[in-house]
């Protein structure tokens, strides 16, 4: 996977480094503009809440990433992907009048006039890093490269990022491949379900009272991969008295009526995995044509691989 991140100090011109690089190397340039667009596009014109970004733009540039190499020029790209060897993290950084002076030159502005825009620049990327990350200051370990521009041009910063993704080996397997992109997407779509956030039109979740939120977050996930489910549906009687009336009765979480499945959650305390092992245990012994499986929340991955839906998830 060929993923180059830059990103800088307001005023800095990371935009046109970003360009200038992708031109140089023949990659795809992502943009915030570009990226905002393409979450509306999925996820409609409202938007989502910024504790969502990191999961949706991870799922987006997944997708995109498979099809091209990427330059990325997004607030905090830096931060995603990170355990995937093959992204070169960079940071461009200037003194405070070199920045003020590309501003003017920019906007045609005089130098209060440049220093005001500064301002008003660096508080809303502060704002943006504290709502997605929960932190404005990253250490300097974050990045593979910093750049300082007072001296270097966006022409001289690009190609000098032009050697280091070569030197990286970003050019030798530039694209995402398949099996690597449906872990990505299985990750960032189990994020999102723990946010109740689907993309509008293409599923639709059946509002229940779930017992747990696990319940709902699975729920939220099969939506995602455009699963029919139906939320607790039929109780198998299980245990009778001797004048043949029901005493206890068992009802799976879910039933998938695409592949005749019932699901049944259950949590990592053991107490009340015994007690689900044993009903599952005598539903099983009593209804032989019934096809059930019990899972924890870490098995959900399991069943969407398992049963080959990775390739029909949406292309977030």
């Amino acid at each position: 996977m060929a993923f180059l991140t830059v990103s800088g100090e307001p005023g800095c011109r990371v935009e046109e480094i970003a360009r200038v690089t992708a031109q140089r190397l023949q990659f795809e340039i992502v943009t915030e503009s570009r990226l905002r667009e393409l979450i509306a596009g999925e996820f409609g014109s409202e938007g989502i809440p910024e504790k969502a970004w990191a999961a949706v733009a991870t799922s987006m540039l997944a997708h995109l990433a498979m099809e091209a190499p990427l330059v990325v020029c997004v607030p905090g790209a830096e931060l995603l992907f990170r355990d995937i060897p093959g992204v070169l993290r960079t940071f461009v950084v200037a003194p405070e009048a070199r920045r003020v002076g590309l501003l003017m030159l920019e906007h045609r502005l005089d130098r209060a006039g440049g220093k005001q825009l500064l301002r008003q620049l660096e508080r809303q990327w502060k704002e943006t890093r504290r709502l997605r990350f929960g932190r404005v200051n990253l250490p300097p370990s974050t990045y593979d490269l910093t750049f300082n521009a007072e001296q270097l041009d966006s022409e001289a910063i690009a190609e000098l990022l032009d050697h280091a993704a070569r030197f990286k080996g970003l050019l030798v397997e530039p694209k995402l491949n398949t099996g690597a992109e449906a872990q990505i997407q299985f990750q960032t779509r189990l994020q999102l379900a723990k946010f109740g956030i689907s993309p509008p039109g293409k599923v639709a979740l059946k509002r229940k009272a779930f017992a747990n939120p696990s319940e709902e977050i699975f729920a939220n996930l099969l939506d995602f991969y455009r699963i029919a489910w139906e939320y607790e549906p039929r109780s198998f009687p299980i245990q009778w008295d001797k004048d043949g009336r029901v005493l206890e009765a068992f009802t799976p979480d879910f039933y998938l009526p695409e592949f005749d499945l019932y699901v049944e959650l259950t949590t990592m305390k053991q107490a009340h995995v015994t007690k689900k092992n044993r009903k599952v245990k005598l539903l099983r012994a009593m209804y032989p044509h019934i096809n059930i499986q019990v899972f924890y929340q870490k098995d959900f991955r399991n069943l969407i691989f398992k049963y080959g839906l990775a390739d029909r998830a949406v292309n977030v």
